[in-house]
């Protein structure tokens, strides 16, 4: 035989020469949950390891991981239900505690990226990413304005980027409009291009108290049996004035991130949800995987699909494990 593949794998110096995929924590950003105590501490219980930290606690956990190479973090509120109504009011109020705690956060850490969430969910009485009618739909257009205001309430914190995580039709144009004529023009957008209607979600919205009311989300969030129409988003986010682009989950859609990677070329993030988290965490608990491995597994494969960029609640532990 004049090939021999295995010639390239008999040992790990070589096997790391012909390494096609690597992974670095430069790939990597951080989901964070801010709770309003400054310094409260609570563990998500269906996320073993994530923790729900006040002000105090973030500013060190952040310091820690910007020690270990971590830049880029997506900061997203607990909000408690006495500050919840319809219109999500609160998520524009100066001084609520999230938009003070990202003030703070950039002046401590003017270095790190900071990226929040647009959507109404966690503010909002109904748990929906939009306002609801008195039918229970889901009003698009006027929910528009309301995104837009907070999109400029986080912009004056000073913060890198804003994540529209809500699916509206028509919201990053709407929201790339409003912070250039507010002068915020430098302030990127990463849009939530396809996500899609998952069972995924669930621990998320445990550690936010945000699942909705009544009904769910499918009549915005996509239908995960929908490849093609994901071209549709990345087209609309993309003439819309995008930065990035994103796919959510990352590893039921795989085949999604490859195929807007090979025709779009905005940087490309994947979300690695609590659901995918939590399986990897539960299960290693008990025993059944190697959480290590599976770890730096799931995240090549995200990689080797085309991802740029991995929003990983893993990012802590995967660099800590790279300075082992």
């Amino acid at each position: 035989m004049l090939t021999r593949p295995r010639r390239n794998r008999k040992s790990q110096a070589i096997r790391d020469l012909v390494q096609e995929t690597h992974v670095t924590t430069d790939d990597l950003v951080f989901p964070l949950f801010l709770l309003e105590s400054p310094k409260g501490k609570i563990e998500v219980s269906s996320m073993p390891g994530i923790n729900r930290l006040g002000l105090d606690l973030m500013l060190l956990e952040i310091e820690e991981c910007l020690t270990l190479g971590i830049k880029a973090f997506d900061i997203f509120p607990v909000v408690d239900e006495r500050h919840k109504d319809r219109m999500a009011t609160n998520a524009t109020v100066p001084d609520f505690f999230y938009l003070r705690a990202l003030r703070e956060i950039k002046k401590q850490f003017p270095e790190a990226c900071i990226m929040t969430d647009v959507a109404m969910d966690p503010y909002s009485s109904d748990g929906h990413d939009g306002i609801v009618d008195e039918n229970g739909r889901i009003l698009n257009d006027e929910t528009l304005e309301v995104l837009a205001e907070m999109a400029l309430a986080q912009a004056e914190t000073g913060i890198d980027i804003i994540g529209p995580s809500d699916m509206m039709d028509g919201r990053v144009g709407y929201l790339r409009e409003g912070l250039d004529r507010n002068g915020f023009e430098e302030v990127s957008i990463m849009s939530y291009t396809a996500k899609y209607a998952s069972a995924f979600y669930g621990p998320f919205r445990d550690a936010l108290d945000s699942a909705p009311k009544s009904g769910d989300k499918k009549t915005y969030q996509m239908n995960p049996a929908n490849r093609q129409e994901a071209r549709i988003e990345a087209d609309l986010d993309t003439a819309e004035g995008a930065d990035f682009l994103m796919v959510k989950p990352a590893l039921s859609y795989l085949d999604v991130i490859k195929q807007i990677k090979e025709e779009y070329s905005l940087p490309l993030a994947a979300y690695n949800v609590s659901g995918e988290y939590a399986m990897v965490a539960a299960a290693a608990e008990k025993g059944w995987l190697d959480k290590r491995a599976i770890m730096n597994e799931m995240l090549l494969s995200i990689k080797r699909a085309g991802a740029d960029i991995i929003l990983t609640y893993f990012a802590k532990e995967f660099a800590l494990n790279a300075k082992k």
